[in-house]
Order: structure tokens, then C-alpha cells, then sequence
């Protein structure tokens, strides 16, 4: 009988440096150890003739032959990847050592670290060449999602895929269910998704069930949240003089006190103490904005499974109250259980099934601008009690708490099935039936609102602005989508030679249905049913479509000794939405892989672990253009027919959309350069990407000829091209107890439009033509403000009447291409720079160190031209506008001394000069560039010692400051995430707690 051994040593890394943590074990035993913080191990009762293995995350395993040995000195070799994580691809996974595509990662703990309730803000700054923009953070509202920057002028949003479904959002899931998220950047990874990948894939993988018996996980967070900036507003006082000021400046027959006389002004404070009813000061945002909105979540997740059977059972409770203070929430409900069952050696089948309810409550009437632009000067409530009128029976907050709401309920019932088949070993047929259903229905209430006047405390003076009447609209729609799929998985090595194929085919069909009904001038204002108004008052609508597509898709991967890859992907699509000659199209891809660091030349440079080169061209496609395009539109109106002297009027119908029957797919072709590193023990780590894209056949309207008596159609023709690049970086290591990480991403594109056939579209101040970026800037050249009559007189004439103090524009050209003197629209707008964002960025800091655990992640942007906007700085832009803070004190003003005029950041206050210094010109541009420290969290894990006396497997401890630090050249009061008036960005201080049974 063989002798066991003690046997001992030390383990290292290549560098001599001791590897503390690494596991030691018996092969084929559950005899092991780990090596200490110097590398050594001791493992005793070790059978003489036994074979050890080493392994550590980012190594090599090694296994050594004992042979009665009892000192085994071991020095782990480098693995080629750090975990050989394996990603979704589509209809299938690979490790991410072998793909020849660009593709980015995220898990689940970094996505529940950043503390969001929805999937897309999450992702913000977490993944190279992957945009999250915000708007506001309304309850329940998410970003804009982009990939690789603008991929058409029709629609760049990602197609979104979730556990192989195509879905309607990424919000369709909670962030709670998500295991992993991989987004599919480049032709070779994208391809197999074809016409509609052209703008990236993401692949949502949710949570299945463990092998290792029952698992509750239960985690509850409290947010507070309040505006990250909000803009400040003129006081009474204030507003007074600027409007005085701007009265004189375009009438200087009114005087300098044309609407409000100076011992009015000057006395106003005291009169205020004394009767605040009639000489208010009210601050309508702080009137209708609570000090901090609310959240609380609750996130509970069932797993337990063993060989043949695993369950994941998940419920999430999403309780928002926002910042205004009435009509202003969103609850979310969700449920979902995955179930995988083995039935047979060579049949398994999975189950799952998802529930969703949503219910977003919002004001009729949003107070988002009315509260900024109402004037001080006018009561909201007076002091018994009583609502007042505002200004003309404008009070935003009388109509956000008594004017109605609109209440939005969305339920989401989503199913999958499937079925693998192992005929033989190495092949498996997977069989999927997947619908989805939605329903939401919306209620708009908006009720009648009066209002009385400060000396007549009994009667109502009148009703509230746009609240004259009581009315109800209904809006009903429900959509279904089933997704059928067949495919086959094959995978086989052969000595050096690995191969894996895909072949399949896929069907998708999907209904949407609305319909809607009103009824006006309601009785009674607290019945919110339809039947309670009167007939005679009613309207009523509704439309359908539907599309389909028809898919066969393909993909071959191939590796020599995982040296040399080789890859190619095929999709070849049928979509119903063009004529059924035109609705077919095939988008290939391939791609190659060149592991460098295992070529023989590499072998003696031990810093360099990993390096591998990849090169991959593809086409894809876009087919969300809109249904039916190739088909004429008919129009529903109403005509009159006289019999003598009696109108009679008849239903009739036209034609109002001219077709073309051959419009088709916008195709995408891109090539991709890329290159993947790792040094110094797998803890240093490199990615880089080149790419290049162009866009053909794109949708634009061309011009027909006016007498056809039909709106320019949509034909295929235009071309854009984007070229970027990207980095991602990352630094990991562990010194005994403490771990720490580094990571960051910086990347950049740019989009500039090719042939548009002369056309071009111009939107608010942002143009799209051949030649310029995609949205860029588009107005004038600025020179100043003019600060004399004789600088007026001497400078191009501008339309409109130009006064000192207006801002004054560069002459660039005229009808024969030279400057003629002349400030004209035509000749003397150019383009300014583009809009999008430039040079984003992001990354985490991440510490450990026993049960701490601590985060810092960040985002921002490097360059970007934003423009501040009229909503910011024009004071009084109607007669009982408000005046911003930022602007007094630093505009252009007769009260002002000469050095102080010419150093104005901004043009006199008037309405009169409104259309030439509100204009589009470079002098509002801005460095819209910022820096955002998305999330500071400190958490603390309770030690297992302690649990175990209560039966639990792990607490954990945490808070988090969400968007709370942000630095930025915007204008004070702004984020510079956002340019407009709606709701504001928040930032936020979150608890928590997360519980494993």
C-alpha cells in the first residue's frame, strides 16, 4: 500500500513574484489547499503516486506527477485570457479568446453597482464605443442608446436582443434579471442578425437557475434624489426693472418706468410684507418642485436546481415618486421564471416566463416649463387659501395639482420555449417558440380649474389657462410578436483543428392595434369614465399594422491550435415591409484572427501574455424604415356636395403618398481593425479597435415634380460614412487581502454625409447636407455686439431694426460668392461644427479589502459644440416671462459703463431684436464637454462567522452617491446632459441592503 506525504513549496509568476490565494489540490480528490500571502502551501495525507494541479485566476492550471516527492516548487505559466469568459454571439456563445469580431461585455455586478432601476443608464460610460444620452430623469424614462455613433438618418437605435428574442426595448427587463450584456459592435459579430443590425446588436442574457441546491437573494434600496442643476430665476424686483429695460430699449417714447413705476420698485419689498397677495413674489420652480423625490426598490431572486433540472425565480418592485409635487410617479412590477429541465442524455428543454407591469402618473399639464418662465410678480395661492390666476390665468402650479393627470399603464406577458436535440455528440438542434405580448392603456383626465382674484374672496373670477372645460381621452393599444426559430450548433476539434458552425431559420411576425376615444366639457370633473360625458361631445379613432420577416442565417468559425481564426456569417433576410420583389437581401461578413503571442518568435517575451490581431468586413442592413413604404397612401376626408341650395356632407378618399415600388434595404458596410493585449500576468489588459463604416441606398426624400399633387417620397438614395476608434483598458491585481482594479475607455467617431442628391434637412439650427457632419451646427458667424450707431452704420446691413447692444454677424458671401454687404439667411449661414458628442469616456476604480468594498465610476465627454439655447438666457420672451439669473448683471445695457458693455456675455434685453440675437450663430456656441463621477459606493460584507449563527450565507451593507459630482463649462443651472426646459437630471444618495440566504 502506497505511503501519503506531506508535501509543501512555493508557487510564483513568471516575474518571481509570489502568487498568494492560488488553489493546490489532488487531482481527482477534494483533497486541497490554498497558498498563503507568500505563495507557500502545506498539504498533508497526499497519496505518493498522485498527480497535484495549480491553477489561479488568469493561469494556466498545471498539473505535476508527485512521484513521492514532498517538495514541489511551481511557476504558473500566463493563460491566454484572463477567465476564458464566454459571451453571447447570437444563436449560440463563444469564449471571447476565440471571436475575430468587435464585441464589449458587461456583467451583472457591475451592472447592479451603478444602482439604476433601468438597463440603459446603467450602462452609461461601462463599455467602449457604446453612447447612453439622457434627457431627463423623469420617472420611469431611460436614454438613447447608440453604438458606434450615427448609422443612418432613418434610425441608428440598436436592434435589442434579450435571452435570443428580439425586443421592443432594453428597458424590457429589470437589471435585477440580467446575468450578462454583450453588445455586438462590428459586421463579423452583427451580421447573423443582418437587416436590421446595421446600428449594433445587444444581447441581454438573463439569470438561470444554480445546481447547488436553493438560493434566496433579497436586496432593498432607498434613493433620495434631487436636480443635479437647476436654473435660477429673477426675483420681483428683478423682474421689474428688465422688464422696464426692455420696454425702453425698443420704445424709447415709454421712459425708463413704462410698465412699472420706480416708487413702486423701489418701495416693493415693504409692500410685500405688508399684502403679499397683491404684491407677490413667488417662486413658481420651488412652488412646484418637492425638495427631493423618492425611490425604493425591492429585488427578490429564488434559484435551486441539481443535474437534471434548475429554476430562477425573480420578483422586482420599482416605486417611484418624482420631484414635482403632484401627478408625478412610476411603478414598475416584475416577475420572471427560467426553468431548465434535462429530460434526456441528449434532450434538454428550457421554459421561461416574464411579467411586467408599468404605471407612470404624469401632470396634464406639465409644469416643466411653465414654472420657469411665470413671472414673479403674480400669485399662485393667496394667503386664505384661494388659487389666483397668475398672469392671465396662467398658474402652473394651479394646473399641475388641480389640472388632471395622465395615467399610463403598460403590462408586458413574455414567453420562451425551447428544445435541444444531441443526435450525435458534437451537433445540437435547438428548437424555439417565443410571443410576446403587450397592453397599455392611457387615461388623460384634465379638469376644469378657477381661479379667484385677491379682493373677491367668494366667486370665481374665471378658469385657468387651457383649463376652460373638463375632458377625457382614452387611448387603448396592444401588440403581440412571435418569434419562431430552428438552428443547429455544431462543434468538433480534431487534433489542432477546431471548428464550429451555426446554420438555422428564423420567422418573426408582429400586429400592433390603437384605437382611442374622447368626450369634452364633463359635469363632473372626478369621474374618469367615458360614459360620464356627453354624447354629443365624443371622438374616436384607430389604425393597425403589421410586419414580418423570413430569415436563413449561417456561421462558420474556424481555429488552428487557437493560433490562425477564421470566420464567416451569413443572413439572408425577407422583410415585409418592401414589395415582394425587392424584400430579399443577403449580408454577409468575415473576418480573420492572428494570436501573435503564441508564435514561437513571442515565446521568450514574458511581460507580453496575450496578443492577438483581428481584421473582419461585413454588410448589414437597416429595414426600420417605416411600413409599407413601396405601397400609395390613401387619406380618409370629409367633402360637401350642394343640391340646390342644401350642403350635404359625404365621405371621400385620395391618394396623399406617392410610392416607390422598388425602394429597399439601407445597407452598411464595415471594417473593423482590432487588437487585444494583456501583459504582466493577465493584470494589465488592452483592447483597440479602428473602424469604417458607409451607409448606402439611404431613404431620402427627392423632389417630384409639384403638379403630381403628392408630398416628396422616400426613395433610395443617399450615403453617409463614419470612422472612429476605441480603447479599453483595464489594471488588476491583489496584494493579500487587498484588490483593487482600474478600468477605462475613451473612444470617438465621426459621421459626415456623402451624395444626398442635393437634398438636405434642416431642424432646429442643425443641418444635415452633403459635405457636413451628421446634425451639425448650421447659422451664423459672429462679430461682437455692437456697441455704437456708427458701428451699425458702417457694418453689413442686417434685416429687421438693429440697435446697440444687438449681436453683430460676419458678411461671408452673396449672390455672386463674395460678401455683398448684406446679412442674409442664404448666403451668410455656414456651418458651425458638429453637435454629437466627441471623445466619450468612462471607467470604475474598484477596492476591496476584507469585507469592504468600495467604487468610483465615471463618465464624460471631451468635445462637444452645444449651443445655449433660447430657453436659457432670453428673458421675458412673452409678456410675463420670467428673466434667468445667469443674465443679470452680464448683459448689454445703457446702465452700464462702456468697459462693461464691451466685456457683456450676452445682448440687450429686448423683444423687438429678438429674431436677430436669438438667432443660430456661433456666438451662443459653447464647450459642452463634461466630467461625471457616476457613482461613489462604499459597501460592507458582515463576516461568515457571524451569519452562520443565523442561517445566512452573506449581508451586505452599502450607499452610493449617484451623478453627484459633475464639472462642466454649461451655464450655471444647466446639466450639461441637457439643453432644454423638461424635467431635470437628478443625482442621488442611495441605501441598501442586499441578504443571501
Amino acid at each position: 500500500m502506497a505511503q501519503n506525504l506531506s508535501v509543501s513549496g512555493t508557487v510564483r509568476f513568471s516575474t518571481g513574484e509570489a502568487v498568494p490565494g492560488a488553489n493546490v489540490s489532488v487531482k481527482g480528490s477534494a483533497n486541497g489547499t490554498m497558498t498563503n500571502a507568500d505563495g507557500t502551501y502545506n498539504l498533508t495525507n497526499v497519496p505518493a503516486n498522485s498527480v497535484l494541479q495549480f491553477s489561479f485566476i488568469g493561469m494556466e492550471t498545471q498539473e505535476v506527477n508527485l512521484n513521492g516527492r514532498k517538495q514541489i516548487d511551481v511557476v504558473l505559466k500566463e493563460s491566454a485570457i484572463v477567465l476564458d469568459e464566454v459571451v453571447a454571439i447570437g444563436y449560440g456563445t463563444a469564449k471571447k479568446k476565440d471571436l475575430t469580431g468587435s464585441v464589449s461585455a458587461v456583467g451583472s455586478e457591475k451592472l447592479m453597482s451603478r444602482q439604476n432601476n433601468q438597463v440603459i443608464t446603467a450602462l452609461q460610460g461601462a463599455m467602449a464605443g457604446v453612447t447612453i444620452t439622457r434627457s431627463s430623469s423623469a420617472p420611469g424614462v431611460g436614454g438613447t442608446i447608440r453604438v458606434r455613433g450615427i448609422t443612418s438618418i432613418q434610425e441608428s437605435d440598436p436592434l435589442i436582443i434579450i435571452d435570443g428574442v428580439p425586443a421592443s426595448s432594453i428597458n424590457d427587463v429589470n437589471p435585477a434579471d440580467v446575468e450578462n450584456i454583450t453588445v455586438l459592435k462590428d459586421a463579423a459579430s452583427a451580421s447573423i442578425y443582418g437587416a436590421r443590425a446595421a446600428a449594433g446588436v445587444v444581447l441581454i442574457t438573463t439569470k438561470r437557475g444554480s445546481r447547488d441546491g436553493m438560493n434566496i437573494d433579497y436586496n432593498y434600496s432607498l434613493s433620495l434624489d434631487v436636480p443635479t442643476k437647476m436654473p435660477e430665476y429673477a426675483n420681483a424686483v428683478t423682474y421689474m426693472k428688465v422688464l422696464n429695460e426692455r420696454n425702453w430699449n425698443d420704445n424709447n417714447a415709454g421712459g425708463e418706468y413704462s410698465v412699472y413705476e420706480k416708487d413702486l420698485i423701489d418701495n416693493y419689498w415693504s409692500l410685500n410684507k405688508q399684502n403679499s397677495d397683491l404684491y407677490p413674489n413667488t417662486d413658481w420652480v420651488n412652488l412646484c418642485m418637492e425638495d427631493y423625490g423618492v425611490k425604493h426598490s425591492h429585488q427578490l431572486g429564488i434559484s435551486s436546481g441539481n443535474e437534471k433540472s434548475r429554476t430562477k425565480v425573480s420578483f422586482g418592485y420599482d416605486n417611484v415618486d418624482g420631484l414635482y409635487v403632484a401627478n408625478n410617479s412610476w411603478k414598475r412590477i416584475t416577475a420572471r421564471v427560467n426553468n431548465d429541465i434535462k429530460l434526456k442524455k441528449w434532450l434538454s428543454t428550457s421554459i421561461d416566463l416574464g411579467l411586467k407591469h408599468s404605471e407612470t402618473i404624469e401632470p396634464a399639464f406639465s409644469p416643466s416649463l411653465r414654472m420657469r418662465y411665470a413671472a414673479p410678480v403674480y400669485p399662485a395661492i393667496f394667503s386664505d387659501g384661494r388659487l389666483a390666476g397668475g398672469k392671465d390665468g396662467e398658474n402652473p402650479y394651479g394646473k399641475l395639482v388641480y389640472g388632471g393627470n395622465e395615467n399610463s399603464k403598460g403590462y408586458q406577458v413574455s414567453g420562451k420555449v425551447s428544445v435541444d436535440i444531441k443526435p450525435i455528440e458534437d451537433i445540437t438542434i435547438t428548437g424555439v417558440f417565443a410571443p410576446i405580448y403587450n397592453f397599455s392603456k392611457v387615461k388623460l383626465f384634465n379638469k376644469q380649474v378657477e381661479y379667484y382674484t385677491a379682493w373677491d374672496d367668494m366667486v370665481s373670477t374665471d378658469f385657468m389657462d387651457e383649463t376652460n372645460t373638463t375632458d377625457l381621452r382614452e387611448t387603448r393599444s396592444d401588440s403581440y410578436s412571435i418569434t419562431s426559430q430552428i438552428y443547429a450548433n455544431y462543434n468538433k476539434s480534431i487534433n489542432k483543428h477546431n471548428i464550429s458552425a451555426t446554420l438555422g431559420y428564423e420567422t418573426f411576425h408582429y400586429f400592433y392595434e390603437n384605437l382611442w376615444a374622447s368626450r369634452g366639457e364633463y359635469d363632473i370633473p372626478y369621474y374618469p369614465y367615458l360614459a360620464a360625458g356627453p354624447s354629443t361631445l365624443m371622438d374616436n379613432n384607430g389604425d393597425a399594422y403589421e410586419n414580418a420577416y423570413n430569415s436563413y442565417i449561417g456561421r462558420v468559425m474556424y481555429n488552428w491550435g487557437y493560433k490562425y481564426y477564421v470566420q464567416a456569417n451569413f443572413r439572408y433576410d425577407g422583410s415585409s415591409r418592401f414589395h415582394k420583389d425587392h424584400r430579399w437581401a443577403f449580408f454577409p461578413s468575415a473576418s480573420l484572427g492572428w494570436v501573435i503571442s503564441k508564435e514561437n518568435f513571442m515565446q521568450d517575451i514574458d511581460w507580453i501574455n496575450f496578443a492577438k490581431l483581428r481584421l473582419s468586413y461585413g454588410q448589414l442592413g437597416n429595414e426600420r424604415i417605416g411600413n409599407y413604404p413601396y405601397q400609395s397612401s390613401i387619406e380618409f376626408n370629409t367633402g360637401t356636395l350642394y343640391q340646390g341650395s342644401t350642403i350635404i356632407p359625404v365621405q371621400g378618399a385620395s391618394a396623399y403618398q406617392y410610392a416607390i415600388q422598388d425602394i429597399s434595404w439601407e445597407t452598411t458596410e464595415t471594417i473593423d481593425l482590432g487588437l487585444d493585449l494583456s501583459f504582466l500576468g493577465e493584470r494589465l489588459k488592452f483592447t483597440g479597435d479602428y473602424y469604417q463604416k458607409k451607409t448606402m441606398d439611404m431613404l431620402l426624400q427627392l423632389q417630384i415634380p409639384n403638379y403630381m399633387g403628392y408630398a416628396d417620397p422616400d426613395q433610395n438614395a443617399g450615403t453617409m460614412s463614419t470612422k472612429g476608434w476605441e480603447i479599453d483598458l483595464g489594471w488588476s491585481d491583489k496584494i493579500g487581502d487587498f484588490s483593487y482594479g482600474v478600468n477605462f475607455n475613451l473612444y470617438d467617431s465621426k459621421t459626415v454625409m456623402g451624395d444626398l442628391k442635393d437634398t438636405q434637412v434642416l431642424s432646429n439650427g442643425l443641418i444635415i447636407k452633403e459635405g457636413s457632419e451628421y446634425n451639425e451646427w448650421y447659422g451664423y458667424k459672429s462679430d461682437g455686439i455692437f456697441q455704437t450707431a456708427e458701428e451699425i452704420a458702417s457694418s453689413p446691413v442686417t434685416s429687421g431694426a438693429i440697435k446697440v447692444g444687438d449681436i453683430k454677424y460676419k458678411d461671408i458671401s452673396g449672390p455672386e460668392g463674395t460678401p455683398d454687404g448684406k446679412i442674409d439667411a442664404v448666403y451668410d449661414r455656414v456651418l458651425l461644427g458638429g453637435s454629437l458628442p466627441r471623445f466619450n469616456y468612462g471607467g470604475n476604480i474598484n477596492l476591496g479589502y476584507k469585507g469592504f468594498d468600495f467604487l468610483v465610476a465615471f463618465q464624460g465627454v471631451g468635445k462637444r459644440n452645444s449651443m445655449i439655447t433660447e430657453e436659457m438666457v432670453q428673458p421675458i420672451r412673452g409678456d410675463w416671462y420670467n428673466v434667468p439669473q445667469i443674465i443679470v448683471g452680464n448683459y448689454w445695457s445703457n446702465y452700464n459703463t462702456e468697459a462693461q458693455n464691451a466685456n457683456a456675455k450676452y445682448p440687450r434685453v429686448s423683444r423687438t431684436g429678438n429674431t436677430n440675437n436669438y438667432a443660430i450663430s456661433d456666438f451662443w456656441m459653447i464647450d459642452g464637454s463634461y466630467f461625471r463621477i457616476k457613482n461613489i459606493t462604499l459597501g460592507y460584507t458582515l463576516p461568515s462567522k457571524l451569519l452562520s449563527k443565523i442561517s445566512l450565507q452573506n449581508v451586505r451593507l452599502y450607499a452610493s452617491l449617484q451623478d453627484f459630482f459633475t464639472v462642466s463649462n454649461y451655464p450655471q443651472g444647466w446639466d450639461p446632459e441637457v439643453s432644454s426646459t423638461g424635467y431635470p437630471i437628478t443625482k442621488s444618495v442611495i441605501f441598501g441592503v442586499s441578504v443571501k440566504f
